[in-house]
């Protein structure tokens, strides 16, 4: 009889350990996932608009997308990202609209409408700023010296001016407008954050436009210089202004006082353009040239082309400032790019013609500043 007890106990105490082991087991691989989530949030993510698609959402701690949102609309190009990083904001061309998105879920929580061909987005606190291109026509753009498909059948036919539209994000809704040039592509805020800084390609312009009242401060014209001005970047310390011009191959280079000041030669049609963090070098997506050119930000010397992909425009760093993402549309990729040694590591699978790419927590790139 007093065998009986003492087995119950082993056994009692062998049932207790598996228990334990079991619990234990069970929860390695919800711990696991946890921390990989926590590795992950910490490290960032880049968002990718795929202009025959979504957006896609690749983790920076893996270098792999890991999830599509569906933005309810066609042709997704200019995006952007509020401070907090709860919404993506992106331009879908074809609804003449911008999307608002919930990061954490995805979900489209409202759609806004901006204007004809919605091209740029930029943020600042609870105001979205989206360039337009109303008097834009399909197809490729015309060679140099040629004519726009507009004016070939009508030389007095008048451009439309494009609007930059300004969105409340608080409200969820265009509160006002800014009147640019015609085919108004890149938006840059001036180091005071008082000026609206575009390029128009249509008419070979950068204009500089106050914010609180929209009235135009200042003309820039770039024809003698080169045709088609599209990215704009202010350096880190608020003293220049670049404007890469795709028909001169060339970056036009301002003074903080939007002074011409000189140009710099770049590969065949320059497009997006950023400094890095430290303001140390400038980096120039050349898409014909199909190259990342590297240039010493004091000097202008070039430093490096970097190899690349087929029709690359937009590009951003890592948030740690280690990596270059380079969107290439024609190539459905993001080539990464050790932003050290200059060259190019990986090359992620993003199909559906990659267009613009922004991260967070924030970067600089051609689309957005730290």
């Amino acid at each position: 009889m007093k065998f009986t007890p003492a087995f119950s106990k082993t056994r009692i105490s062998l049932i207790l350990l598996a228990l334990v082991a079991g619990i234990n087991g069970c929860s390695k691989e919800p711990a696991n996932q946890t921390q990989a989530a926590d590795k992950a949030n910490a490290t960032g993510f880049a968002y990718v608009t795929r202009q025959d698609a979504g957006v896609s959402v690749i983790d920076l701690a893996t270098m792999q997308v890991i999830k599509e949102f569906d933005v309810k609309a066609a042709s997704p190009r200019g995006l952007g990202i509020t401070d907090d990083g709860k919404k993506l904001i992106v331009a879908t061309r074809e609804n003449a609209s911008i999307s608002i998105i919930d990061t954490a879920t995805g979900a489209v929580l409202q759609q806004i409408p901006v204007g004809k061909n919605p091209e740029f987005v930029r943020i600042s606190g609870n105001y979205a700023f989206i360039s337009s291109e109303p008097s834009a026509v399909g197809g490729p753009p015309p060679k140099p010296g040629q004519k726009p498909a507009e004016e070939e059948d009508d030389d007095d036919e008048e451009k439309i001016p494009a609007k930059i539209a300004v969105v409340d994000l608080t409200k969820g809704e265009k509160v006002r407008e800014i009147t640019g040039g015609p085919e108004t592509e890149g938006i840059e805020f001036s180091a005071d954050g008082k000026n609206l800084v575009i390029t128009n390609e249509a008419d070979n312009t950068v204009t500089v436009h106050n914010i609180s009242d929209g009235s135009l401060v200042k003309t820039i014209h770039t024809h003698e210089y080169g045709d088609r001005p599209r990215g704009i970047k202010v350096s880190p310390d608020g003293n220049t202004y670049l404007a890469t011009l795709e028909y001169g191959n060339k970056i036009m280079v301002l003074d903080k006082d939007f002074n011409f000041v000189r140009t710099v030669d770049t590969g065949e049609t320059p497009y997006g353009i950023s400094y890095d963090k430290k303001g140390e070098h400038i980096f120039v997506a050349t898409n014909k040239q199909k190259a990342l050119q590297v240039f010493d930000a004091k000097t202008y010397e070039k430093i490096k082309d970097i190899p690349t992909g087929n029709r690359c425009w937009h590009f951003t760093f890592t948030p740690d400032d280690k990596q270059v993402l380079l969107a290439c549309g024609k190539s459905d990729a993001v080539f990464v790019i050790d932003a050290e040694k200059l060259e190019v590591t990986k090359q992620i699978e993003v199909k559906d013609m990659p267009w613009g790419i922004v991260t967070y927590p924030k970067s600089m790139g051609s689309l957005d500043t730290k």
